[in-house]
């Protein structure tokens, strides 16, 4: 043990003499690297106005000399980050930024805060912003492919010397370690002003980078690193003078080469940043048609390959006499460059609902939304939220649903709306904003409130969002209830002749209809998610009845057509209308005059186990047990009279998962009916578990509602069977036909039969009895051939597909002469 401590205090001496000796070693080569640099060659004096991103081929000449070493230069003043940069990268390329593409984004979000400031400045000061071109708030980006350098250009409030020092630094002056420790504490990442946090993004794509800024109140300078753990400030005297603001410069690795295409930095601008407040121009090619001279040789071979007669010639010489000789032309294609706009759609969110038009909403929904048909949105809403957390928000109902829409709704976390900040675009990858049953719903949110957060992914963990999502939700839900309110179709019978007679809202027939055929499921996905705005979400819920005449109805609809003195709302559940229509669940009902709900959609069952009640009424399933249909004074006469039959009956069922056999108060012409629990799954809901792939039979078992055989007391058949059972309980035939009766009832019911050849075995035995034919009579035995052939009947036939056909002999013909 003694040893290995002495081996261990050896180590850590050790340690102490080398950092010291490698950190000279580090800083004698950065003095070397200094050295090298060649003196910048200086600035010529240029008169009138400031460019942007200046294409003067000498300018361009000069800047070229200044960055083509891609080294600090000799005359600036050098300083240290305090942090290790090493870790710094590793930091914001694995933990901060998923994509290399957010670099673009954050360099165009802070050269429009430069103009915002700049801007907001000269609301009380107009000199700041000087003159000429100067003046103009815009961004522009420049790139050179035979360097592999990208411009970004701003003509916002700029920095001076100290600004670059201490913004650029930001994130190295905190210290890398403390940074971490911010991070994994979840604490507050809010880094808003701190230049350094999306500029530094740029490494990503970057190796070397130089920051040109000019300040109204100081010199123009430049900052440049490697991202070395170091960089350098100097006076800018080589470089074309800005005016004001600032140009970066990005010196792509070559892994990076992708940014220099024009066609990709267009989509990240038209993805990230086309709602900046201020215009975003790209120094652009394009090929164009121009007309220049035709050479003299051209000439001449053009005019010997075309003839002309003797008067032809002479009127052109006397056209030619009348007046001057025009040179002739021809048409060539040429690459010019010019400053093309990337984000002309404009933020129509930013000004008042009542100055936006029609056309102008469903331009940007096209926009915004992709599509490229001429469909317009089916609804919309523009609003203004205040508050705690401040924010304008445009919302649309598609005009169709997604062909998958469905399909993925649990297994993608894609919404359809887009979250900005400032007006730059942070992200659609998250369901923060809006929860998945309205995750049809397009649109936007910005927020000028919400932090900009060192990742602007994280931004999605942030506690405002549950009160931005708490508000888009019912303004979503307040849109959609205008959208039936304003449909002709959904008006009550009251209403429906004032409204007719108006003449009124024609194009919004029906309107409500295609949603709910469309979007309809995600209502009532949302009734069983989303329990805070259940009942708002019942209102909106639209179904076919046995008296809706095949059109939808509302809840409210129904209810105010409720019987007198009917306290629940009976519906429902199977595999289509015309099934249920003839169920025999309904007899009673309907003959009572009584109104149901069909719902068969297979999300009713699971929908229906949330929805409990709506307006103080409960809802009843007409197929489970608990069924009240008005008053019966004859009741306890009839269970009394039939009291016997059903005990036996239950007794003889004591195998079949029976719990008990009643009379029924539901039925009319059917003998009997099986019907579940009030908790238990309906007919339907087992059909829909017994289907699914990975079902546990096991575990359904506890599911399943005990099975309550109701009889008609009325019905003739049970009348004869309780005679029977009275006289004759223990008759043979007797328990057969109440067996018999119980699984054509399950059937009818809608159940699946455990034993179907069972059931089928009955069947045959009754047709049997009705056709006089002997219980015992059995199918005649198959009379077996000779199991051996002899040879000649086994050349004589053949095997085709399993059957033996005898071959039929052909006759050969003889050819004749000709055909030899």
């Amino acid at each position: 043990m003694r040893k290995k401590k002495i081996v261990s205090v050896m180590f850590f001496f050790s340690l102490l003499f080398l950092l010291p000796e490698q950190g000279r070693k580090l800083h004698a080569n950065a003095e070397e690297s200094f050295d090298e640099v060649t003196d910048p060659p200086k600035v010529e004096e240029k008169l009138g106005g400031h460019g942007g991103l200046s294409t003067d081929s000498d300018v361009v000449h000069r800047e070229s000399e200044s960055i083509s070493k891609k080294s600090l230069r000799s005359s600036a003043e050098k300083f240290e980050f305090q942090a290790e940069v090493s870790r710094l990268m590793d930091i914001i390329i694995n933990s901060l930024y998923s994509n290399k593409d957010i670099f673009l984004r954050e360099l165009i979000s802070n050269a429009s805060d430069a103009l915002d400031k700049i801007r907001f400045l000269a609301l009380t000061d107009k000199d700041v912003l000087g003159e000429g071109d100067t003046a103009k708030l815009e961004i522009q980006i420049k790139l050179d492919k035979a360097k592999k350098i990208l411009s970004i250009r701003d003509r916002g409030i700029g920095m001076s010397k100290e600004d670059l020092i201490k913004n650029l630094g930001t994130i190295a002056k905190s210290g890398t370690s403390a940074f971490v420790e911010k991070m994994q504490s979840s604490g507050d990442l809010n880094l808003i002003g701190q230049f350094g946090v999306g500029f530094y993004s740029a490494y990503l794509v970057a190796d070397y980078i130089e920051v040109i800024s000019k300040h109204n109140d100081d010199i123009q300078h430049v900052w440049e690193s490697k991202a070395d753990g170091k960089f350098a400030v100097s006076e800018d005297t080589w470089n074309e003078p800005l005016g004001r603001g600032t140009e970066i410069r990005l010196h792509l690795r070559d892994e990076a080469g992708e940014y220099l295409e024009e066609s990709k930095l267009k989509d990240l601008v038209k993805r990230y940043s086309e709602f900046i407040n201020f215009p975003i121009h790209l120094w652009a090619s394009k090929e164009v048609e121009t007309e220049v001279p035709v050479e003299e040789d051209e000439s001449a071979e053009e005019e010997s390959e075309t003839t002309s007669t003797e008067e032809e010639k002479e009127e052109d010489a006397e056209e030619e006499e009348g007046s001057e000789k025009k040179q002739k032309t021809k048409k060539v294609k040429e690459t010019v460059h010019e400053w093309e706009l990337l984000n002309d759609v404009k933020a129509i969110w930013l000004r008042s609902p009542k100055e936006v038009t029609e056309e102008e909403y469903t331009k940007f929904y096209h926009s915004l939304a992709k599509d490229f048909s001429e469909e317009k949105p089916t609804a919309w809403s523009h609003f203004n939220a205040e508050g705690d957390v401040e924010f304008k928000a445009v919302l649309y109902v598609p005009p169709k649903a997604a062909h998958d829409q469905y399909e993925r709704y649990y297994n993608s976390n894609k919404a359809n709306l887009k979250l900005f900040v400032r007006r730059v675009f942070i992200s659609d990858e998250f369901d923060e904003l809006l929860p998945k049953y309205l995750s049809f719903l397009k649109g936007l949110v910005d927020s000028d409130t919400l932090p900009l957060n060192v990742s602007r992914e994280m931004l999605q963990q942030h506690s405002s969002l549950k009160t931005i999502k708490k508000k888009l939700i019912r303004k979503a839900l307040d849109m959609i209830r205008k959208l039936a309110e304003e449909d002709p179709d959904e008006v009550h019978d009251d209403d429906k002749k004032d409204m007719e007679k108006s003449g009124e809202n024609d194009e919004k027939k029906g309107q409500y209809t295609k949603f709910w055929k469309d979007f309809g499921k995600s209502i009532k996905l949302g009734i069983i998610e989303d329990a805070s705005n259940r009942n708002r979400l019942a209102k909106l819920l639209r179904f076919e009845t046995t008296k809706s005449d095949g059109k939808l109805t509302s809840l409210d609809q129904y209810i105010k057509r409720m019987k007198k003195g009917q306290k629940d709302v009976f519906y429902i559940i199977g595999s289509s209308k015309q099934q249920l229509e003839k169920s025999p669940f309904l007899e009673r009902l309907i003959k009572k005059g009584y109104e149901v709900i069909f719902f068969t959609d297979p999300v009713d069952e699971y929908l229906m186990q949330y929805l409990m009640d709506y307006e103080d009424k409960k809802f009843q399933n007409v197929s489970k047990e608990g069924l009240k249909v008005g008053k019966d004074s004859k009741v306890k006469e009839l269970k009394e009279a039939f009291k016997e039959l059903t005990k036996w009956w239950k007794e003889s069922l004591a195998g079949e998962n029976v719990d008990d056999v009643k009379i029924s108060n539901r039925l009319a012409d059917t003998p009997c009916i099986v019907v579940t629990s009030k908790f238990g799954w309906s007919a339907n809901m087992e059909r829909i578990m017994q289907s699914q792939t990975l079902s546990d039979a096991k575990k359904q078992a506890y599911m399943r509602g005990k099975r309550v055989l109701e009889i008609n007391p009325r019905h003739p058949i049970i009348k004869e069977l309780k005679d029977r059972v009275a006289s004759h309980p223990e008759d043979k035939s007797v328990k057969e036909t109440a067996q018999l009766m119980y699984q054509t009832a399950l059937i009818e019911s809608g159940f699946i039969l455990n034993d179907p050849k069972d059931f089928a075995g009955r069947i045959y035995n009754s047709v049997k009895s009705s056709l006089k034919i002997s219980p015992d009579a059995v199918a005649e035995e198959e009379v077996e051939a000779d199991e051996t052939e002899t040879s000649e009947e086994a050349t004589e036939t053949k095997s085709d597909g399993g059957l033996n056909i005898e071959a039929e002999p052909v006759e050969k013909e003889t050819p004749t002469k000709d055909e030899l």
